[in-house]
């Protein structure tokens, strides 16, 4: 019941959903010759799987926040960290990615026309299908590019100054048992930012270049599959 643990299972079930979106359908692709979505379920594919992984990087954020309060307000935690701020931070970030998804979803269905119906890709994201319009879409891989790279700027601002206050408090402990307390409640969380940061900054924050889709599709299985099974293990193994 700590906020801790609040946090720790929204991340399980944005987790969860995400892979679920995703997973199933991939292996079934793997398994049959028919391979076919609708356009109709290859929209809410898209749709569900931006919400839910919008939602995880500013979640991440958010637990960065909570870790800095624990470590640095010991004292106050319980008292900082109510119940009602955890749920109204959890909503924030629903909201900011259901807001950023409905925007990338509206540009993508005002697409009149498409040259081919094949997506040359596991999943039904957006700059394999933006390869596929006829008209000119550079509007919406530069809303792609924007939106990603401000949302990664402020989740790693908040990230990085909530790391810098919490090493300043670790370095002022007198207590080795405290500094390592300290750095285990801290590792884990840590190691999840830096896989999924990492794998979205190679695939979105960057301007189109020559590198091959199959590099893309690499990444791609990071923060789709990969991620998602390591999430659960990571945290286990601190606990």
């Amino acid at each position: 019941h700590t906020p801790m643990y609040f946090f720790l299972s929204q991340l399980a079930f944005l987790d969860f959903c995400y892979s679920t979106i995703i997973v199933p359908k991939m292996l079934f692709n793997m398994l049959t010759k028919d391979k076919t979505i609708s356009f109709l379920g290859c929209m809410v594919q898209f749709y569900l799987f931006c919400v839910y992984a919008i939602t995880d990087v500013f979640l991440l954020a958010v637990m960065a926040y909570d870790r800095f309060v624990a470590i640095c307000n010991p004292l106050l935690y319980m008292v900082t960290m109510s119940r009602t701020l955890c749920v109204e931070l959890v909503s924030c970030c629903y909201l900011i990615g259901t807001v950023c998804s409905l925007i990338h979803l509206c540009l993508a269905l005002e697409i009149p026309s498409f040259r081919s119906n094949v997506i040359n890709h596991f999943f039904c994201d957006l700059p394999p299908l933006l390869s596929l319009a006829c008209s000119d879409v550079s509007m919406n891989e530069l809303l792609i590019y924007i939106i990603t790279t401000f949302n990664e700027i402020i989740t790693i601002v908040i990230i990085l100054t909530s790391y810098l206050f919490i090493l300043i408090t670790i370095l002022r402990m007198h207590s080795a048992q405290g500094r390592r307390k300290a750095f285990s409640t801290c590792a884990s969380h840590l190691t999840a930012i830096v896989v999924l940061q990492g794998a979205i900054l190679f695939s979105y924050c960057r301007p189109s270049s020559g590198s091959s889709v199959d590099t893309e599709k690499v990444a791609s299985v990071f923060y789709t599959v990969v991620i998602p099974m390591l999430n659960p293990l990571i945290y286990s193994l601190r606990n």
